[in-house]
C-alpha cells in the first residue's frame, strides 16, 4: 500500500464513512490540532525517558493520553449524523481528574503565576498544554456549529490542567525552579 493516495490534491479529505470535506473544514482543523498535541506529547514521552524511573508514572499517563487523543480524533473525524456514542466518555474525564489530584498533592501550593519553563520535559509539557487549549477552543466552536461528542470538550479542559500539573511535578521532582511572575513587582531591567 502506498503512503500517498492523491485524493487530497484538490484540497479535500475524507471523514470516517467517506464523507468529503475541505481540508480547512472546522472539523478537520480541530482533529488536526489534536494530532499536533499528540505529536508534542510524543516529544514529552521521549524526553521523560531520559530521567529514568523517577518519571515512569508520568510517562505512562502521557502514553495513555496519546491513545485517548487518537480516539478523540476518531470521534471528530466521524460526521455528526453518523455518530453513535462517542469513544471518549465521562470515565476518561474522571481518570484525568484522579491523576490531577494525585500529582498535584506532590507540589507546593501555587502562590504565583507559573511561566512555562524549568526542565526541558516541563517545557514540552507546557507546549502540549497550549496546543490542547487551542484544540479545546476549536472544539467549542465545532460543537456549536456541527455537533460532536460533548465529553471531548470536558476531556480537553481537564487534559490541559493535567499537563500543567505534570510540568510542575517534573520540575519539583528534579529540583528545578519554576519560573514565576509577580505582577506587583516592577519589571526587571534586561540591559
Amino acid at each position: 500500500m502506498k503512503i500517498y493516495t492523491k485524493t487530497g490534491d484538490e484540497g479535500q479529505t475524507s471523514l470516517i464513512h467517506g464523507h468529503r470535506v475541505g481540508k480547512d473544514d472546522h472539523r478537520v482543523e480541530t482533529y488536526g490540532t489534536l494530532d499536533e498535541a499528540n505529536s508534542v506529547l510524543g516529544i514529552v514521552a521521549a524526553s521523560l525517558r531520559s530521567h529514568g524511573a523517577v518519571m515512569d508514572d508520568i510517562g505512562k499517563i502521557i502514553v495513555r493520553v496519546q491513545r485517548d487523543l487518537f480516539d478523540l480524533g476518531r470521534d471528530l473525524a466521524t460526521p455528526a449524523d453518523r455518530q453513535s456514542a462517542g469513544f471518549v466518555t465521562t470515565a476518561h474525564v474522571e481518570q484525568l481528574e484522579r491523576a490531577i489530584d494525585r500529582l498535584d498533592a506532590e507540589t507546593p501550593p501555587l502562590r504565583q503565576f507559573i511561566l512555562p519553563g524549568g526542565d526541558l520535559s516541563a517545557c514540552h509539557l507546557h507546549h502540549a498544554r497550549t496546543v490542547v487549549r487551542r484544540a479545546e477552543r476549536l472544539c467549542v466552536g465545532l460543537l456549536r456549529e456541527q455537533g460532536a461528542n460533548m465529553e471531548i470538550r470536558r476531556y480537553l479542559n481537564r487534559l490541559s490542567d493535567l499537563l500543567f500539573v505534570c510540568a510542575r511535578v517534573v520540575n519539583f521532582r528534579l529540583a528545578v525552579s519554576e519560573p514565576t511572575v509577580d505582577f506587583l513587582a516592577p519589571p526587571e531591567d534586561i540591559t
